[in-house]
Formats: structure tokens, C-alpha cells, sequence
């Protein structure tokens, strides 16, 4: 097994500690794995050495929340929306109509190329959704194609209800014949909890159906109006519900006094002119939080977690550590992950996968001091140099 150490790190952001930050510091993978982390110099002797000239190291992001498997684009609602018109969950079925009529091939060099563009920005672990197919057999082959390249692939039959489809009828299919199809390809059931798409009584149908079938529970919640999702995703215990961009005080507090981490998607936000979620709010009252993408062709365009980074920490209120830990160990634990476990994900201790993202600065501070600057310098997953 071949050994590499990674010396001259000026800033090594680990999350083993409250956003433990090491100066000077050096790190040993082994294979796949973290074997070694302390000061430079006492580094122990490994096959390979790497000297990163006093850059800072970070996990590799993760994003928990992405959309990768479609087919064409939505640049005139995108323009029409910057002209004031509002974003609406209809919008999906122009992605629907297009995934659809697309090949698999075509499908496939899509979720490639946008896995291969997050990956050259640093993030090493990343999940993916269904939800643009919407007939069991679309959906089948999205979750088939999803779980070739993707981490972690979550089922979203329940997106929006077809025109040809009552809620009723649609739910019972979602429930029924489409969670058997999908079944072997996924971890997770999600619903979009939302006006336009489907109320409380069809979501907890489709969020206790995932859950007889084994599958873990996430829930996009309040998105475009305060709303049941988050309440909904807090009695089932699913593990995440993602937007929270409209929240009551109850909501704030039902988060806190429970094990459901509240995703933030501050691009999707931008991009839909919709306010920001009130991260510092959650934060203070003690709720978790985690940063993702949102990757999606309608209302999210964008695979870079860094800008996501920067918006929470200029526009949110958020530290740079609690920004960077909501990006990378946040995450992971909005995916039920076991931050102390071997081969951990956004992290970096002993045992942990060894998913580096080097900037080319000397502080993870210059993400949000250097806005809109390309700062990854290398990145390393499972031990290898990626990027």
C-alpha cells in the first residue's frame, strides 16, 4: 500500500475538534485512508512526498443536495426570471419533457461532465437525485445512471405531479410500482413539500413508503412560503430537509430540539430571487446546518460549493468554519453519516477518507476574502491526485 505525505501545509482545516484549524502541519494517507496528522515537523517517513508550499488544506466538499440527471436547459426562464418573473415549481416539467426524450448516452455524458466539474472544484463526495423522469421506466433509468457515478442517489419521484396524473393517482404510483423499479439503485426517498407540488397527507404517504422499503428520508421543505415541510421532515426523522428558506420561529425551534440537519442551497436562492435562509438564526438557536449546490438545470445552475461557501459567509452571517464545516462535515451528516467512523467523509482524522481540497491561498479565509477567484489548487480523493 502505497503511503504519501502532504507536508508544508500553512492551514489544515480538520473538523475533528469545534472546527479544529492546525498551522504548520502535515498529513500521511495511506491507500485510501488518513493514517497520520500533526505538526510538519514530526511527519513520519511515507513513499511519496508532497510539499504544498504553505497552502491551505480543507476536506473535499461534499454536496448533499444536487439534480445531475437531465437532459437540456432552461435559459429563457432563467432570463425571464431576472426580468421579474416569479419561480414556480412548474417550471420542472421543461426538464421532465426534455429527460425524457433523451438517450441514456446522452444522460449519461451529462451527469459526467457536471460530476467531473464539481470534482475539479474540490468536491470529493457528492449526491444525486431522480426526478426528472416522472414514468417508472424514466425513473428507473435515471436511478440506474445516477448509480454509476454518483455517491449517494436519492429517489424524487415525487417532484411535481404530471399533468396526465391526480395528486392521488400520481402518489400511488410513486408509492407503488416506481419505488420497486427504483429500489435497487438508491439510499434515500425525497418529496418537494411545497405549493405546486405535493401537500403534507401525499408527502408523508410517500416518505413512509420509502421508509417500509429501508430507504432513508429527506424532504425539500419551505422553499418558496412558510410551509409543513419542515415539521413533516422533523415527525418522521428524516435526516434532512433542504431549502428552509422560509421559516417560522416554530420551525427554528423544531429543527433545534431534533436530529434534522436544515440544507441550505444560498445558489438556488440567488437565482430564484428569493431571500436568503436564515442560517445565523438556526445556528444560534442550535439547529445544524449544511451547505449544498443544488445543482439543477432550472433554478440552480452551478456545481461550485465555494460560491456557496462565500454566500453564506457574506450574505448569511456565517463564520468562515462554521461555512467550511456546513460544507464538508455538515453535509455529511445530513447524509447520515458517522463522522468518526473509517473511511468518513468531510473530515480528516485518522481512518478518514482521504479527500483533500487544497487552495491556492494560505487561509480558507480567502474564500470569502477573494470572491469569485478559482482557489482550488489540487484536489485528492481516495488518495490520489484528481485535480
Amino acid at each position: 500500500m502505497t503511503s504519501t505525505v502532504i507536508t508544508g501545509i500553512g492551514e489544515l482545516t480538520t473538523n475533528t475538534e469545534e472546527f479544529g484549524v492546525l498551522a504548520d502541519a502535515a498529513l500521511v494517507m495511506e491507500g485510501e485512508r488518513i493514517s497520520w496528522i500533526g505538526p510538519a515537523g514530526s511527519a513520519p517517513a511515507a513513499d511519496r512526498r508532497v510539499d504544498v508550499g504553505g497552502r491551505a488544506v480543507l476536506p473535499g466538499w461534499v454536496d448533499s443536495h444536487t439534480h445531475l440527471v437531465f437532459a437540456g436547459d432552461r435559459t429563457a426562464e432563467f432570463g425571464a426570471r431576472m426580468n421579474g418573473i416569479p419561480y414556480s415549481a412548474g417550471g420542472i416539467r421543461t426538464t421532465v419533457d426534455a429527460t425524457r426524450a433523451a438517450s441514456d448516452d446522452t444522460l449519461a455524458a451529462t451527469l459526467r461532465r457536471l460530476r467531473a466539474e464539481a470534482l475539479r472544484q474540490g468536491t470529493t463526495y457528492l449526491e444525486t437525485k431522480t426526478g426528472y423522469g416522472l414514468t417508472v421506466p424514466d425513473e428507473k433509468r435515471c436511478a440506474a445512471l445516477a448509480a454509476e457515478v454518483a455517491d449517494e442517489v436519492t429517489f424524487l419521484g415525487a417532484h411535481i405531479v404530471p399533468p396526465d396524473f391526480t395528486a392521488d393517482t400520481y402518489t400511488d404510483l410513486v408509492c407503488g410500482p416506481m419505488l420497486d423499479a427504483v429500489a435497487p439503485y438508491v439510499r434515500w426517498i425525497d418529496v418537494f413539500c411545497e405549493t405546486g407540488a405535493f401537500d403534507a397527507a401525499h408527502s408523508a404517504r410517500v416518505l413512509e413508503a420509502g421508509r417500509a422499503r429501508g430507504l432513508g428520508l429527506r424532504v425539500h421543505g419551505n422553499q418558496l412560503s412558510p410551509g409543513p415541510g419542515v415539521q413533516l421532515a422533523v415527525t418522521h426523522g428524516a435526516a434532512s430537509v433542504d431549502h428552509c428558506t422560509h421559516l417560522t420561529d416554530t420551525d427554528i425551534e423544531a429543527l433545534a430540539a431534533s436530529a434534522t440537519l436544515a440544507t441550505l442551497l444560498p445558489a438556488c436562492d440567488l437565482s430564484t430571487r428569493q431571500p436568503l435562509p436564515p442560517a445565523r438564526r438556526l445556528l444560534d438557536a442550535g439547529a445544524r446546518i449544511a451547505l449544498a449546490t443544488n445543482a439543477n438545470p432550472g433554478s440552480s445552475y452551478t456545481t461550485s460549493m465555494a460560491f456557496c461557501v462565500t454566500t453564506a459567509v457574506l450574505q448569511m452571517g456565517l463564520s468562515i468554519p462554521e461555512a467550511i464545516w456546513s460544507a464538508t462535515a455538515g453535509a455529511a451528516l445530513s447524509l447520515s453519516h458517522d463522522l468518526t467512523a473509517p473511511g468518513a467523509v468531510g473530515i480528516l482524522r485518522p481512518t478518514a477518507r482521504a479527500d483533500l481540497h487544497i487552495l491556492d491561498a494560505p487561509s480558507a479565509t480567502h474564500l470569502a476574502y477573494r470572491p469569485g477567484i478559482p482557489l482550488t489548487w489540487s484536489v485528492w480523493q481516495r488518495g490520489e491526485q484528481r485535480a
